[in-house]
């Protein structure tokens, strides 16, 4: 079975302003973050690799640019946070472990080749940078395993932070569903992943890839510091 990889875009991106869901936001090079994201897929996977986008807010703009991708549509992307859209992408993807990323993330496409070891044994995984811990970012902490332990904004003395870029295994994949299907609607994903932890034993491991770019684009001034490595 190929790889199966979910690219999250339902949500409004309001923070960048622009009126074009955020993922079609233009880069320097002249790529959009999504194209970008597609190309550095199918480098690290190969082209039969099968794409799986979850679509909300103006979701006919990214049919129409990506029209050999599959969507799913989160009705509610207005009402919901990126917990409903990952929990509907992973109910549409069958029993195969997915890879998953925000769809506002820059980054080097050897942090995808990085992780394959990770994917190819099955192993749940989320992908870090320890050079930063920023207040608005998603931390992470460890249990004495080298496991993730926490994973929220909220963390206090966090290592590192969340990059965006995922991995859930085959035979995590049905537990993240439950937990994704009984957080609140506004959760981010990184919700179900720390239920799944703390209440079903699940174990992620921290990928870091803190020598690669990765850029999470919300504001505008991280759409320029994505401009300075693509």
């Amino acid at each position: 079975m190929s790889t199966q990889i979910v690219i999250l875009a339902a949500g409004m991106g309001t923070r960048l302003g622009r009126s074009l869901p955020k993922c079609l936001t233009e880069l320097a090079d002249g790529r959009t973050i999504m194209q970008q994201q597609m190309e550095n897929i199918r480098e690290a996977f190969g082209a039969d690799v099968k794409i799986t986008v979850v679509v909300g807010y103006k979701y006919e703009h990214i049919v129409e640019a990506f029209p050999t991708a599959s969507f799913v549509y989160n009705e509610q992307y207005d009402q919901t946070n990126t917990s409903k859209s990952l929990m509907r992408a992973l109910k549409a993807t069958g029993s195969s472990g997915v890879v998953w990323m925000n769809g506002d993330v820059v980054f080097d496409p050897a942090a995808l080749k990085r992780a394959a070891p990770f994917i190819a044994s099955e192993q749940s995984f989320v992908s870090v940078n320890t050079s930063s811990v920023s207040d608005e970012e998603v931390k992470y902490t460890v249990d004495a395993e080298g496991f993730i332990d926490e994973l929220s904004k909220q963390v206090k003395h966090g290592l590192g932070e969340a990059v965006g870029i995922n991995y859930v295994s085959k035979a995590d994949k049905q537990t993240l569903v439950r937990q994704l299907g009984r957080v609140d609607n506004q959760d981010y994903f990184e919700r179900g992943i720390e239920l799944g932890i703390e209440q079903n034993g699940l174990r992620f491991v921290p990928v870091d890839i803190s020598d690669l770019y990765a850029v999470e684009v919300d504001f505008a001034e991280d759409l320029e510091r994505a401009n300075l490595f693509v």
